[in-house]
Parts: structure tokens; sequence; C-alpha cells
């Protein structure tokens, strides 16, 4: 209902990029740009300068801003207290999530929460988790899901659940038979990494530090991009690794890897960030809700599953 052309003004005010803002709105970019055309034509002023292939805000632009940012808020907040009232689950909710999460632990949760509420239209952007907390400061996404810690005070964190980091080797590799690897054996072993600004990279990284050993100590072989390349470089034997226990089900089943413990253990949590002062859509609320719950259930399964073996 909120006028579509300062959705869109706002948009690009905020990514400063037609091209982005096209891809984050789902337009064409021509018709973001017929959209701010409109707009200018309607305060008969420019709100853009357009130089050199980048654009700024004029100084109309920027009181145009200043007041967008205030209309879209408060009709978010009018949206999400009208639908309590009646009931109405519905609307756009866009989520963040690093790699790990997006692509084993959300496949899930999300399948149960659309069937649940099938008028809310989710949208996932998935990068590492530095990336997702530079999508949540930027309001790129109403909510994101990381996997290590969130340095900036300005954003509101709340763990989601834990999640147990393992070592793995191929079968026939010599540690395979132990019932557990301690830290110092890691240093002497050919060594496969996430890339700089994984959270997995981050949580080994301190894990490592508080049992005296730097990253760099390792034997760094190589750096990957996905959980599942580094699986795909273990299985053909180019080193060792740690990973979430939450990506090799399939791997240990089918008998291509094999997944330790750790001594002393290591757990990181997978932490909802959200904007601390931003309006909360409900149907925000009720995702973070509903992930609670999904969680709680997954974990008692797994506590059902590890008594019963």
């Amino acid at each position: 209902m909120a006028d579509r052309r300062l959705q869109v003004f706002h948009t690009v005010a905020r990514l400063l990029s037609f091209t982005k803002a096209a891809e984050t709105l789902h337009m064409t970019q021509p018709a973001v740009t017929f959209q701010i055309r409109q707009l200018e034509e309607y305060f008969n002023t420019r709100l853009f300068d357009r130089t050199h292939n980048r654009i700024s805000l004029t100084a109309a632009g920027e009181r145009v801003h200043e007041y967008a940012e205030k209309i879209i808020v408060l009709y978010g907040e009018m949206d999400s207290r009208v639908r309590e009232l009646t009931g109405d689950v519905s609307g756009i909710l866009i989520i963040g999530a690093s790699t790990t999460i997006a692509e084993y632990v959300l496949p899930g949760l999300l399948g149960e929460f659309q069937a649940r509420y099938p008028d809310v239209n989710v949208r996932l952007s998935v990068s590492n988790s530095l990336g997702i907390v530079h999508l949540v400061e930027n309001n790129s996404v109403d909510v994101g899901i990381v996997e290590s810690p969130v340095a900036n005070k300005n954003l509101a964190v709340e763990v989601c659940w834990h999640d147990e980091l393992v070592f793995i080797c191929p079968p026939h590799h010599a540690l395979a038979k132990k019932t557990a690897i301690a830290v110092d054996e890691l240093t002497t072993l050919p060594f496969l990494c996430r890339e700089e600004g994984s959270g997995t990279r981050e949580v080994i990284g301190d894990y490592l530090a508080l049992n005296g050993i730097q990253l760099q100590d390792l034997n760094l072989c190589m750096e990957f991009g996905s959980p599942e390349s580094i699986k795909s470089a273990v299985e053909a034997g180019l080193g060792v690794s740690i990973v979430s226990r939450a990506t090799v089900g399939k791997e240990l089943k089918l008998g291509t890897l094999v997944a330790l413990p750790l001594r002393p253990p290591l757990e990181r949590p997978f932490s909802f960030v959200h904007q601390r002062q931003k309006f909360r859509l409900r149907a925000v609320d009720e995702f973070m809700n509903f992930a609670h719950e999904h969680c709680e259930r997954r974990g008692a399964q797994s506590k059902d599953a590890q008594a019963g073996d």
C-alpha cells in the first residue's frame, strides 16, 4: 500500500545503485529508473546526481530520503499492528543466512514455516557470516542468521541453537579409528580451511587460540568457499578439516568420511542478528519464534537418538 515510488527511491538511495536496487526489489532496471523519474517529476527536481557511472543524492534527495525512512517504518508498524488484530501473517520476509546454515539447516526449517504461513513470501540471501552482518547493517535483510560472533554493538544478537564442530578425514586415514582428536594433533596435518570472512573459520581460529595455537600454526594447504568443496577435498585425500556436524550426515551414511569429536569439544551458537532499533514486522517475529520451536524439537530428537545408541 505504501507509495511504490517511495519504496523504490528508498532502496536506490540506500544502495546508491540502480542495478543493485533492481535486484533487491526483483524489478528490471528500466522499471526502477521509471519510478525514480516519476518521483523527480512529482517534486520537479532531481533527486540523484548521475556522474561517471556513479550516483549520489542531491540536497532534495537527502531530504526525501530522510522522510522516506520515517514513512516506510511507520507503514510497516501500521501494517503489523493491524495484522495482529486480524491474526493475519503475510508479507515479504527477507532472511540472510551464512553458507552452512543456508545449505544444511534452513531448507527443512523454511519448508515447515511456509507450510504454516503460506502467505509469507520468504526471500533468502546467502553469504558468509561477515557478508550477512553487512546486509543487516545496511537494512538489506530483515533478519540474519550467522555462525560467528557479531562485533557491532548496535545490532541485537539472539542465540537460536548450538552447533557441534567435528574433525573430518577419509575412512582410510591414520586417525580414522580414534574416538576423538586432541587439538594439538591438528598442527601436523595438512589442513583445509574456509575463506576469510567465514564464520566457521573465525570460530576455529578462536578455538585454537584458546588452546594456545594460532591458525597460521596449522599446515594450511588450501582454502575453499563452501562446506561442500571442503568435504569433497577431504574425501579426495587432500587433507583434513573441521566442519559442522550438520553438514556431514550424508557422507557418514555413505561411509566416505569419518567425523570425530574434538578434545576439548568445540561448539558454536547459530544466532539471529537484526537491527536493535528497527521495528520488526510480525512475519519476522513469527519466523524467529518458529525457528526456536523447530530447533528445540530438533535438539530433543538428537538427544533421544543419542540415548538410544
